[in-house]
């Protein structure tokens, strides 16, 4: 038998299917089944049931999967160990980035990381930040930029890239624009525009509104910050916003921080630990680009 055989039996145990199998494993339908039927034959027992539609695993299949899997990931190992040693980073890393929020430092990361890296291929996909840290958890997902009310989410590291309160964004005119005190309770007698349920910055403001036993009328949500500046600059509603986002619609806008909400908006890449070299590296990229001057 060879490692190209126990790949291509443990995809079929996984997707119970030999369709889907061989798309995972990028060959013919009839080229899994050869090999598996040849791996079969090897072994002198059957490691699949094919009488009815799913395919499931016989006795001797279930025996043999975890000793497959982890012949894989002992071949893994031995690659990455050479190439630790070498120094050569190879393979694939997903990035998650939460929706509407467009950081140039982590694009700065990405680039310089795949300059240093090029056999590396990188995926970059948005999502909202509750699926995001999903994602990492389940390893679907290698290191993501998030927004949070939590430092470090449970079961990850994290590093947190701002930190900032929440802000009223109003346009002139407004009444809480006289102000220069805004409180939780001033602000929620206005209808409200800001980011949907899962991001960082909604959560903070959800929380606060609880502890306070207020119910704030939420005329409209939207994932990005122009789109929720551009509603406020309208009339449609007040926005809520970090101090940073506020800052680039001082044109349009007028902002008063939310007195009695300390607790802050993050922003944070998170990871799961322990995880190979190219997450690694991509975090120093990532610490360097977020930390130097005017990075942000």
């Amino acid at each position: 038998m060879d490692l190209r055989q126990l790949e291509y039996f443990v995809a079929v145990a996984e997707e119970q299917n030999f369709t889907r199998a061989a798309e995972r494993v990028h060959i013919s339908q009839s080229g899994v089944s050869a090999q598996i039927r040849q791996l079969e034959r090897e072994l002198g027992a059957e490691l699949f049931d094919r009488s009815v539609r799913t395919v499931t695993l016989t006795v001797a299949g279930k025996a043999a999967l975890e000793h497959a899997r982890a012949a894989l990931a002992a071949a893994g190992a031995v690659g990455q160990a050479v190439d630790e040693v070498t120094g050569l980073i190879r393979g694939r890393l997903t990035v998650g980035m939460v929706i509407g929020c467009t950081l140039t430092p982590l694009f700065d990361a990405l680039s310089a990381f795949h300059q240093a890296h090029p056999r590396v291929e990188i995926s970059l996909l948005e999502d909202g930040s509750d699926r995001l840290v999903e994602g990492v958890r389940g390893g679907t997902i290698d290191v993501a930029l998030i927004g949070t009310a939590t430092a470090t989410p449970d079961g990850l590291d994290a590093l947190t890239i701002i930190s900032e309160r929440l802000v009223v964004a109003i346009p002139a005119g407004h009444p809480l624009a006289e102000q220069r005190r805004v409180t939780l309770r001033d602000l929620v007698a206005h209808p409200i525009v800001c980011m949907p349920p899962g991001t960082g910055l909604r959560t903070v403001f959800d929380r606060a509104c609880a502890a306070q036993n207020l119910h704030p009328a939420i005329a409209l949500q939207a994932s990005a910050a122009d789109a929720i500046a551009d509603l406020a600059a309208r009339g449609l509603g007040v926005a809520v916003l970090s101090n940073s986002m506020a800052a680039s619609y001082r044109d349009r806008l007028t902002a008063r921080t939310i007195d009695d909400v300390e607790t802050p908006a993050l922003l944070a890449l998170i990871w799961k630990s322990p995880h190979g070299p190219a997450v690694r590296e991509l975090l120093v990229h990532g610490r360097r680009a977020f930390t130097e001057p005017d990075a942000m």
